[in-house]
């Protein structure tokens, strides 16, 4: 029973300091990390970062350093931390290899929040698919195309491969080619385009309507038009302006060619 207690006594002496150390550390750690993990999110929401990216992150930092003060008073109690970070270093590679698919989506979500290369509402074309971002996920991209269909992109491949965002700009450029027979009055044919634009409102005056010959194509002069708009107004202008020429041409005798093959028939006498 004495050799019990000396060994007992001999223990409290050589690990309670130590013990009493760590369990103050760990306290005290633990608060610091507290107001750290309060400070972050309030910055965070300061510079206004994506409300889908702060709880992850807040958490994130916040679990990382916790484990981390946790391991560091297990060091100083005397408990050999070298086997086990180790165990947890394979452990780690060995999850990150087999979701590596995964992880490289969860990445890029990560990417695509911080520095948003397009938000919710903006249409964008990516990956071959083209539709309005309708939800920014933390592994996915949900987008809507025009005919309502559902598209879950990964984010891997919009963090590292080009997209085209048609919402970024407030204003977009559009373009037409219009087509007149040859010998055809162009400058009339002009002016009809002339004044369709200036009557739209949607049309900017700034920078002006262009309109010019882009082609004497095989079968028709054609006339290359580029009008400015409001983002919100391109798809508008765009197709009512296709409407409107055509029945602007038909009225002023303008006509709208299309391509015309002549064939020629021999006949062989018989010998």
């Amino acid at each position: 029973m004495e050799n019990i207690q000396e060994k007992i006594l001999e223990l409290v002496i050589s690990y309670g300091p130590k013990f009493m150390g760590a369990i103050l550390v760990l306290i005290v750690g633990w608060q610091v990390i507290s107001w750290f993990s309060e400070w972050l999110r309030r910055l965070l929401k300061k510079k206004k970062v994506d409300m889908s990216l702060q709880p992850f992150l807040h958490s994130m930092i916040s679990i990382l350093l916790k484990t981390l003060l946790i391991i560091s008073t297990m060091g100083m109690v005397g408990i050999q931390m070298t086997s086990f970070i180790a165990i947890l270093g394979a452990l780690a590679l060995a999850i990150g290899l087999a979701l590596s698919g995964t992880l490289q989506n969860f990445a890029g979500g990560v990417i695509v929040l911080l520095f948003k290369p397009f938000k919710v509402g903006d249409f964008i074309t990516a990956q071959g698919y083209s539709g309005t971002v309708h939800e920014i996920q933390i592994f996915n991209t949900v987008l809507k195309t025009p005919q309502n269909v559902t598209i879950v992109i990964p984010n891997g491949g919009l963090a590292t491969n080009s997209l085209s965002n048609f919402s970024a700009e407030p204003r977009r450029r559009a373009d037409w080619s219009f087509g007149i027979a040859y010998g055809d009055d162009f400058d009339k044919a002009k002016a009809v385009l002339l004044q369709l634009l200036e009557e739209d409102e949607r049309c900017l005056k700034d920078p002006q309507p262009f309109i010019a010959i882009g082609e004497l194509g095989d079968s028709s002069v054609n006339i290359t038009v580029r009008a400015w708009a409001n983002a919100g107004d391109f798809w508008g202008l765009f197709f009512d302006m296709n409407e409107k020429v055509y029945k602007a041409f038909a009225k002023e005798g303008i006509n709208i060619p299309f391509p015309q093959m002549d064939v020629h028939l021999h006949q062989q006498s018989k010998s």
